[in-house]
């Protein structure tokens, strides 16, 4: 039977009353007394030199209260980059300055050139019309591999050129793996483009700065996945602002998919502004904005190549992978095609060889960083598609070449640098032939032949490592920040809890499934837990939420937060049951003498931590709250087996996806319902990237795809009805939860399963094209099956 309660349960998610019923607190929600608006002028060209702004025409219309450009800001700090990557020589990246105001030089489209802030944000609008900006236009570069060659336009004129480092993954692998080539019985190619892609989440970018003249206090408000992250970068490094004295706050955030990790220009000159104005500074994206300034995803060009024996084993797989940096490095960008992309090119497989190549490389667009799954889609994808190509290629069954080539034991220390702790790849793919009934799959087939259509079946098996860890491990990998997380657990007297987590909210049910983690540890009603996050002021330092990493890192902090708490309130009942510690358990809400029906109460223990009248306070002090840190020794690393079915139609190359199946193993599951829906919203954005999404530059710089317009985002009628399935749980082994994260499986593991399935309803129309990129487009297959 289901459970109704606790750690297992379907819980229906707490939050979802308020948002629902439009009583949510975003930041676009939050306005300060006396508040001004900012309206950023932004570059409409990708390159150039800035020889001068002149605001003396905008300076004096109405509403204007100042307005900024980038010599305010030159004893200002960099916008920083929290991740340094070593390259192949031992040399550290390339690391251009980021300035909050184009100073110079503006470097791609919507780089912000000046600030107005103005009594209404019409006004401030107006004002900028009237700035008057002088810039030589420079050639600008978009295509990587034209970007590193001899003679290219310099992004960066302090830099040698634009690459910005040269990454070798395992460098002493190369010379094995390239022999292993030579010997190999088969070699299968591929080359590939990793679609770049606008996260669009629903809410967009918002950020209020307030300060307070009397005490030195600044406050931001804004739309953060990490608080606190943003709070020590911006504090730190950009405005030079104590922490002390920094106050951040992500109330509801609605929706991040990563674009929402990092630390923004906008964040710090609300900030920077609200002092030099002395009044609250409100800035709100429009979702033009949105396009020209949020961190973009993907956008990787690949060549990989797999080698095997003639018994089809895999012996030896190598890539070489050029990498989008934009025209700066955004906070975790540098990190995110070596170290959560190049760590898991060994998949499901046990490959003995392998040897990575990326080239990060800058040009005249929008950063690029992590989104939603942040280098494990750009690893799967391609891996996934180059078995499945040799397979074809060999002539065996997809499935077959995968389960022959699977890991079987664990631990497993891949040749990447990573060990699985645990899985099972045979017992997901297992469930996921039971759930595609494949053998039905040639009358469904010959079904859609009959009305002119053809169909195809396309499958892939992932790996992620998620929750992301340890901090002295990503350390000597260039990580500048660690990678714990924290809990507070305060208990009232009259036994409800405060949980206080440095982990943030923006859509994944943590005030619902943190709940029930701390509820089925106690035994008490759920809703006498209440979760507390986005604040820095009242909860302890903690790194945010990303990477799949809020239940295995942040809910273990909070399991041992608990178990403090629990350990403090037996010794209490000890002394009020008059018996031994060892001889009193906790069970049901309640504190048992074992063997005995003696018993007392969870809220008889917490008024008595408040009011001492019954123990000894030089044992035990008074008051019942706790804290705990907790850095996890290893990632986790859920993974799955996924299929796809599409009807292709040869005329108009329109694909349809009709079935879709997701089989995963997240370790132990708090809650089946969120976890479901997680997982739904992760292939919705997968199926997205291989079918519609494609964010488009022409060779001037200039953003094709700046709205809906142009840029195709995925609709209900797009997609199918998926069919989910978690039950193949291999839990964690070293996390108290036995929890493995589950928010990025669905884009990591989908898009290669479309692209699989349509290319094998073009076989079955005659046509073997061998590969076809993402998006698939109507345009695309149309092409592909006309040429």
């Amino acid at each position: 039977m289901p459970k109704d309660s606790g750690i297992g349960a379907s819980s229906k998610r707490r939050e979802d009353i308020r948002f629902l019923t439009g009583d949510g607190n975003y930041t676009d929600d939050i306005n300060v007394n006396g508040q001004a608006y900012v309206y950023f002028l932004r570059s409409d060209i990708a390159h150039g030199t800035l020889n001068s702004v002149d605001t003396s025409a905008a300076e004096g219309m109405e509403g204007v209260v100042r307005i900024f450009t980038g010599a305010d800001f030159e004893a200002v700090g960099s916008v920083p980059c929290g991740w340094q990557v070593t390259d192949k020589h031992g040399e550290p990246m390339q690391e251009p300055r980021h300035p909050v105001l184009a100073h110079g030089k503006v470097r791609h489209v919507g780089e912000p050139i000046a600030a107005v802030v103005a009594e209404t944000l019409e006004q401030a609008r107006d004002a900028a019309e009237a700035i008057m900006v002088d810039i030589d236009e420079l050639p600008a570069v978009v295509d990587m591999k034209e970007a590193v060659k001899a003679g290219a336009p310099k992004v960066h004129d302090d830099l040698t050129s634009n690459l910005c480092y040269d990454w070798g993954f395992v460098e002493e692998n190369k010379g094995a793996v390239d022999e292993a080539f030579k010997n190999a019985a088969h070699v299968t190619t591929l080359e590939l483009v990793n679609n770049r892609l606008v996260a669009n989440p629903m809410e967009p970018r918002v950020a209020v700065g307030d300060y307070a003249r009397g005490t030195g206090d600044h406050t931001l408000y804004t739309t953060s996945q990490n608080p606190h992250v943003i709070r020590l970068l911006m504090g730190a490094f950009v405005l030079g602002i104590p922490e002390h004295k920094l106050r951040v706050v992500a109330p509801d955030v609605g929706g991040g998919f990563g674009t929402k990790i990092f630390h923004y220009q906008e964040e710090a000159f609300v900030t920077f502004a609200a002092k030099a104005c002395n009044r609250a500074v409100k800035w709100t994206s429009s979702r033009s904005e949105a396009f020209m300034s949020d961190a973009h995803g993907r956008d990787h060009v690949t060549k990989i190549e797999l080698a095997l024996d003639a018994d089809n084993n895999f012996t030896a797989l190598r890539t070489d992978t050029y990498a989008n940096m934009g025209a700066y490095l955004s906070t975790f960008a540098p990190s995110v095609p070596t170290w959560l992309h190049g760590t898991l090119m060994a998949g499901n497989y046990k490959t003995p060889l392998i040897y990575v190549n990326v080239k990060a490389v800058f040009t005249n667009t929008v950063p690029v960083d992590a989104y939603r799954g942040a280098g494990r889609p750009e690893a799967t994808y391609q891996l996934e598609r180059l078995v499945d190509k040799a397979a074809h290629e060999l002539g065996v069954d997809p499935i077959k070449l995968r389960r022959q080539n699977f890991v079987m034991e664990f631990p497993y220390a891949t040749p990447v640098a990573v060990e699985y702790d645990t899985g099972d790849y045979v017992a997901t793919m297992d469930r996921l032939e039971e759930m595609a009934d494949i053998a039905g799959f040639a009358d469904r087939r010959k079904a859609s032949e009959a009305k002119g259509l053809l169909r195809g079946f396309g499958v892939n098996c992932y790996i992620e490592a998620c929750g992301i860890a340890p901090s002295n491990l990503v350390g000597q990998l260039g990580a500048r920040a660690g990678l714990f997380e924290s809990c507070t657990v305060r208990v009232n007297a009259t036994g409800g809890l405060v949980v206080m987590t440095g982990s943030h909210s923006h859509g994944q049910g943590h005030e619902t499934s943190f709940a029930q983690v701390v509820a089925d540890m106690i035994g008490i009603p759920e809703d006498m837990v209440e979760i507390v996050h986005g604040d820095t002021a009242n909860t302890p330092m903690g790194m945010g939420t990303y990477g799949s990493r809020s239940l295995a890192v942040g809910g273990s902090a909070m399991v041992r937060a608990t178990e403090k708490i629990i350990a403090k309130a037996t010794k209490i009942a000890s002394h009020l049951l008059e018996a031994s510690e060892a001889d009193v358990e906790l069970k049901d809400g309640a504190f048992t003498i074992a063997g005995t029906d003696k018993s007392v109460a969870w809220g008889d223990v917490t008024l008595a931590a408040y009011v001492p009248h019954n123990y000894p306070l030089e044992e035990i002090e008074p008051g019942l709250e706790e804290t705990a840190f907790y850095d996890p020794s290893n990632f986790t690393y859920p993974s799955g087996a996924y299929a796809c079915e599409v009807e292709l139609d040869p005329e108009t190359g329109v694909v349809t996806i009709e079935r879709f199946w997701a089989a995963d193993d997240f370790g132990n599951v708090v809650n089946p319902m969120i976890v479901t829906g997680q997982v739904h919203g992760g292939l919705a954005q997968g199926i997205g990237q291989a079918l519609l999404e494609n964010c488009a530059y022409d060779s001037n710089g200039q953003l094709l795809s700046a709205s809906y317009m142009d840029y195709a985002m995925p609709r209900a009628s797009d997609l199918p009805m998926f069919d989910v399935d978690h039950s193949c749980q291999t839990p964690c082994t070293h996390n108290p939860l036995g929890v493995k994260g589950c928010g990025e499986a669905g884009a990591i593991g989908s898009p290669p399963s479309v692209v699989n399935a349509v290319l094998d309803a073009m076989r079955s129309g005659g046509k073997d094209i061998g590969h076809i990129d993402m998006p698939v487009s109507p345009a695309r297959v149309w092409e592909a099956m006309n040429s």
